[in-house]
C-alpha cells in the first residue's frame, strides 16, 4: 500500500486533483455554515461587483454569489456521486451477468446495452428528464440511465477475460456454483477498471447534469451550478462574475476528477506500469 501511495502521489497532476477534490468536499461539507443565506434578496444591491462584503459580487436579484456557489457545491457533488453510484451498480450487475452467464443472456443484455448506445447520451438524458420532470432526483436518474452501459461493457469484457483463468477453473473443479464464482472470484477481480472509470464519470456526470439544468431539463434554480449559469447568462455584459463563478466551480470539479482518474489508472492498471 505504501508503494501504491508513493506511485499515486508521484504524479504532480494527481496531487493537484486530490487537493482540488479535498477542497471541494470541505467546501460542500462545511462551507454552507460559513456563508450567508444564498436565497436572501436585496434588489438595491443587485449586480454589485466583487467587494469585501460580497467577495464574488451579487446576481440580478441581489443574492450573494459566493453563498450560492458554496451551497451549490453540495448539490453538484451529490449529483455526481449519486449518478456514479447508481450507474456503476446497474452496469456492473448487467456486465457481470452478461459475461458470466453467456449464451442467450449475454446476447439479450448486450442488445439492450446497444439500444442505449444508439442514442446520443445528452439527447437521451434530455428525453428521460423531460418525461420524469425537471428536478434534482430525476436529473440523477436520467444521467444514470444513460451512463450505465459504459460500466456494463467494461465489466463484461473483464469477466470474459477472467472466466477461463486457472483460479476460476480451480474453483469450478472444487464444486463452486455459478453464483459463488460470479460474486467471489470474478466480481472482485473485475472492479479495478470500474473504479478508474467511476473517477472519470463523476466529473462527466456533474457536467451533464449542469448541461441539463442549463437548458431547463435538470435541477431547477436557485442553487444548482448549471441553473445558476442559465439564470445569469443574460447579464454577462454588465455582471460577468455572476455567471463565471458557478462555471468556474464546474470547471474545477471536472478537472479534479479527471486528474484523480489519471492517477488511479496509473496505480491500479498494471499495464500502465
Amino acid at each position: 500500500m505504501r508503494r501504491l501511495a508513493r506511485r499515486f502521489l508521484r504524479n504532480p497532476g494527481t496531487v493537484v486533483g486530490l487537493v482540488l477534490l479535498l477542497f471541494l468536499v470541505l467546501v460542500a461539507l462545511f462551507g454552507p455554515g460559513l456563508v450567508g443565506d444564498p436565497l436572501e434578496q436585496n434588489v438595491l444591491e443587485r449586480l454589485r461587483p466583487p467587494s469585501l462584503e460580497h467577495p464574488l459580487g451579487t446576481d440580478q436579484l441581489g443574492r450573494d454569489v459566493l453563498a450560492r456557489v458554496v451551497h451549490g457545491a453540495r448539490i453538484s457533488l451529490g449529483v455526481g456521486f449519486g449518478v456514479v453510484a447508481l450507474s456503476s451498480l446497474l452496469g456492473t450487475l448487467v456486465g457481470l451477468l452478461s459475461g458470466g452467464l453467456g449464451g442467450r443472456w449475454d446476447n439479450l443484455l448486450m442488445r439492450l446495452t446497444d439500444v442505449f448506445f444508439a442514442f446520443p447520451s445528452l439527447i437521451l438524458a434530455m428525453a428521460i428528464a423531460a418525461a420524469l420532470g425537471p428536478n434534482l432526483v430525476n436529473t440523477v436518474l436520467a444521467v444514470a440511465l444513460v451512463t450505465w452501459p459504459i460500466y456494463a461493457r467494461l465489466v463484461r469484457a473483464q469477466v470474459l477475460a477472467l472466466r477461463e483463468r486457472e483460479f476460476v477453473e480451480a474453483a469450478r473443479a472444487l464444486g463452486a456454483g455459478q453464483g459463488q464464482i460470479l460474486l467471489r472470484h470474478l466480481l472482485p477481480n473485475a472492479l479495478t477498471p470500474v473504479l478508474v472509470q467511476a473517477s472519470y464519470e463523476v466529473g462527466a456526470a456533474i457536467l451533464t447534469a449542469a448541461g441539463l439544468s442549463f437548458i431547463g431539463f435538470g435541477a431547477q434554480p436557485p442553487l444548482e451550478w448549471g441553473a445558476m449559469v442559465a439564470e445569469t447568462r443574460n447579464y454577462m455584459a454588465e455582471a460577468p462574475w455572476a455567471a463565471t463563478a458557478p462555471a468556474f466551480g464546474i470547471l474545477l470539479t471536472v478537472l479534479a476528477f479527471n486528474l484523480l482518474g489519471d492517477g488511479l489508472r496509473d496505480v491500479l492498471d498494471p499495464r500502465g506500469r
